[in-house]
């Protein structure tokens, strides 16, 4: 914690207020989403199809609106993106707990999913302006705090629960409106190094599909990302899988594991990372190392019962726990390089409307993704081999992997020129 406080101190204000931000904005977000269905399941006995719904607009706006999140940052500035997503976090956190209704709850939920797609490029963005040649130190310590909010969030909402759901809601909507009130005072206000008001919106568009080495980066990280969202999916399912009576504890300790890897390790990860490999490298080694990720559970994936003696238990809890921590540890190396190769593809232009293109198509990967690997897990269990799953993810980090390597040799990860770093102010 030493060094993080020493590193979080030699950034500039704005970077440290982002970083604060983002621990904010996570722990709000988490402390009400994991919730949020079982809230409509029983305490508003919806239907599945329903509670379904509701939760996939939010996951749909949210993705599918990355792009158009992006392009406002960079033509508007920063500032007042990163502000109107948090005053629409406040408003749908808040109806949230206090609508009943079907059409009242999507419009909550849409409102939720747009204010991410409005913050998450411009926060990112304007964090890679402001770090300058520190870009990979920044995202390094910004994604410390990042972590430390997801683990945050859910004990903070479970705690709350006790008393009422509605107090979660509200809770989350008030960290939202003090976020407002803070960014509104103290966040400066910034603007693409090249602001681009000139252009038509789909003349930055055609810019960034054109892009065709930011698009192949793009394509291949997509199955770093589905490897990545198996903390939420395949690991779980393991967990209540490998202990019948015990599935939620294991979880909440694999979250806990993975969010602690996460926090304690990063900056060193990253300092030993830059000093031994170049940025391609670190992405590919990670990527790597989060496929090697699921070859555990292939050793440990019976179901443990009342006669299972102590070795079968610990060799259970010891693939997961291995699993997640191999997990964290290759989300670690990637994640700081991984953002910087986003601007260093964009050439330092138009980076907030790369980065809402490089979220829609994350996303969609993650969306196809867990449908694979669903399909896979529910084929593996009829056919008696649950090892398929696991070997079917580790074969994604492979290829995945393997892709990244190629763009690297080919040389079309090449860095392209970015314009002379400087901050364009403009006024509140």
């Amino acid at each position: 914690m030493k060094s993080l406080a020493t590193q979080f101190r030699s950034f500039n204000g704005c970077i440290r207020l982002l970083m604060v931000q983002q621990f904010t904005i996570n722990t709000a977000f988490y402390m009400l989403m994991p919730y949020l269905a079982v809230h409509l399941a029983d305490g508003l006995g919806m239907a599945a199809w329903a509670v379904g719904l509701v939760l996939g607009v939010r996951n749909f706006t949210q993705q599918g609106m990355f792009l158009i999140g992006g392009t406002l940052a960079d033509r508007l500035g920063y500032k007042p993106v990163i502000v109107a997503g948090c005053v629409l976090r406040t408003l749908g956190f808040g109806l949230l707990g206090f609508v009943d209704s079907l059409p009242a709850l999507v419009v909550a939920s849409a409102t939720t999913g747009f204010a991410g797609a409005l913050f998450n490029p411009a926060v990112r963005a304007y964090l890679a302006q402001e770090a300058g040649q520190r870009r990979v130190e920044a995202f390094a310590a910004f994604n410390v705090f990042y972590q430390a909010g997801m683990f945050a969030g859910p004990l903070v909402g479970l705690a709350l629960l006790t008393a009422d759901f509605r107090l979660v809601c509200t809770v989350a909507a008030v960290l939202f409106l003090a976020l407002t009130l803070v960014q509104l005072r103290m966040l400066p206000a910034r603007r693409a190094t090249e602001a681009s008001e000139s252009r038509g919106v789909l003349a930055d568009w055609r810019t960034v599909v054109a892009n065709r080495p930011f698009l192949l980066f793009s394509g291949a990280m997509i199955g770093s990302y589905v490897l990545s969202f198996q903390i939420y999916l395949a690991l779980p399912l393991q967990a209540h899988r490998a202990f019948p009576g015990s599935g939620d504890a294991v979880t909440t300790a694999l979250f806990a594991v993975s969010a602690a890897v996460a926090v304690a390790g990063q900056l060193k990860i990253t300092a030993w990372a830059r000093a031994h490999w170049s940025s391609q490298r670190a992405i590919v080694c990670g990527i790597a190392l989060m496929g090697a990720a699921f070859l555990p559970p292939l050793f440990a994936s019976g179901t443990v019962t009342a006669g299972t003696g102590p070795l079968g238990w610990f060799a259970a809890l010891a693939s997961l726990f291995t699993a997640v921590a191999l997990l964290g540890l290759g989300t670690a190396v990637v994640y700081p390089f991984e953002m910087d190769t986003v601007v260093s593809l964009a050439g330092g232009r138009l980076v907030a409307t790369h980065y809402g293109l490089y979220n829609t198509v994350s996303g969609l990967g993650i969306t196809l993704g867990n449908l694979t690997t669903g399909a896979v897990w529910d084929a593996a269990d009829r056919m008696g081999r649950p090892e398929l799953t696991w070997l079917a993810l580790a074969a994604t980090g492979a290829v995945c992997a393997g892709c990244v390597g190629l763009l690297a040799r080919s040389g079309r990860l090449t860095p392209q020129p970015e314009p002379e770093p400087h901050l364009t102010a403009v006024t509140s």
